[in-house]
């Protein structure tokens, strides 16, 4: 028993081809599949056989279903024509070029779900976009792509076209995370219009913007970079789990909770974070022992994506945060932010200290010119993901 996945996307315009694909043997879910295809008939998705041309359907046998409802008899005629065809096609070329073994033929059923378009109307587009699409995606089936170590590698990297960049992990620091403690969200947008872009700069909603706006900020802040990581920094000293979940509605990708809250506290809004999808910050601002706070932290059974060593605006005289950088490395499997006292000259030492994020405010958000201002800290940041990267799938 076989049973196989596969899906491609090629194409333009209204023309364009997605097809998912299930191919595998008569006795596996696939047959089970293409039966119920042809059984189940459903108005506006009526499944039909791939034809090569009337009455010679290919082997193994194809049955092809409309993602999109069909309204009028112009839509059925580019299904029940150029893509019925060319789903036919491309599964006897695949048998001839031995992608599905010539001896699995009779064995096998495919079921091909065909994307037509209702403004679709180039018939010779949409013959060879679903003829390139269904070969593609039986090539992929059978040769099991992707294997889970090229998802793992994507993930972070690609993007939906419908979507853009979305990152969910820090999983390449470090990163310059730029404090927003600007309590006047007008000032706050001139200031983020004047950010490049990079994959290598994150955001915090300092405290004051979110006790003035409220944590639905973050919508009007991407308004401007409406593909950044945003952390709301809300501080959480209570109801951790209440407040990470209003982070994660207001499509915060990280929320900040005080160190010096409760543990339970801190614990219900780690795990919180996990269930919503998104990460977590323990601040440890005026935590006397960041590393036995985080011993307590952990023996119950959780750690927060990242531990932040902040000294306070009012105390910048203190000795530099970063000092304990190295020793939470080696002992937490957790990324380190810090914040306080820094500046350009001393980045490389800070990163060298162990931090994987680099929090600045005002050296930024109040600089005379925002944009050098950046990119004084981003000289010591790596390249952008994607700089010198061509994706290529197959």
């Amino acid at each position: 028993m076989e049973f196989r996945i596969g899906e491609a996307l090629i194409g333009e315009g209204f023309e364009v081809a997605h097809v998912d694909l299930i191919i595998g043997t008569k006795d596996s879910p696939a047959g089970i599949a293409f039966a119920n295809a042809l059984a189940n008939l459903s108005a506006g998705h009526t499944p039909l056989l791939a034809v090569l041309r009337p009455n010679l359907i290919t082997k193994p046998p194809a049955v092809i279903v409309p993602k999109v409802t069909v309204r009028d008899m112009a839509q059925a005629e580019l299904i029940f024509g150029p893509a019925q065809a060319a789903v036919a096609k491309a599964v006897a070329d695949a048998v001839e070029e031995g992608i599905i073994p010539k001896e699995k033929a009779d064995e096998y059923v495919v079921v091909a779900s065909v994307f037509i378009h209702p403004n679709a109307s180039n018939k010779h587009k949409i013959y060879y976009y679903n003829y390139g699409a269904t070969k593609l995606a039986i090539k992929r089936a059978m040769q099991n792509f992707p294997d889970v170590d090229t998802v793992m590698y994507e993930k972070d990297r690609s993007f939906h076209p419908f979507v853009g960049r979305k990152l969910t992990k820090l999983w390449d620091p470090p990163y310059l995370q730029i404090a927003i403690d600007i309590p006047d969200l007008n000032e706050v947008l001139k200031v983020l219009e004047q950010i490049p872009d990079s994959d290598h700069i994150i955001f915090e909603v300092g405290t004051p913007l979110a006790k003035r706006y409220g944590c639905e900020v973050i919508l009007k802040l991407r308004e401007v970079k409406p593909d950044a990581f945003y952390i709301l920094d809300l501080k959480t000293l209570d109801v951790g789990n209440l407040e990470a979940r209003m982070a994660a509605d207001a499509t915060a990708n990280a929320v900040v909770i005080s160190g010096l809250a409760p543990t339970s506290t801190i614990v219900k809004g780690i795990r919180e974070a996990e269930k919503t999808g998104i990460l977590s910050y323990v601040d440890m601002m005026n935590v006397e022992d960041p590393l036995k706070r985080l011993e307590e932290i952990s023996k119950a059974g959780v750690l927060p994506n990242v531990v932040e060593l902040h000294r306070a605006i009012d105390s910048e005289e203190s000795d530099p945060p970063w000092k304990l950088a190295g020793k939470i490395k080696e002992k937490y499997n957790v990324l380190v932010a810090v914040a306080g006292g820094i500046r350009p000259e001393n980045v490389e030492e800070v990163i060298k200290a162990g931090a994987d994020v680099i929090v600045v405010g005002r050296a930024v958000t109040k600089a005379r010119d925002v944009e050098g201002a950046v990119r004084k800290f981003m000289s010591h940041m790596k390249p952008d993901t994607d700089q010198f990267r061509i994706m290529t799938d197959f």
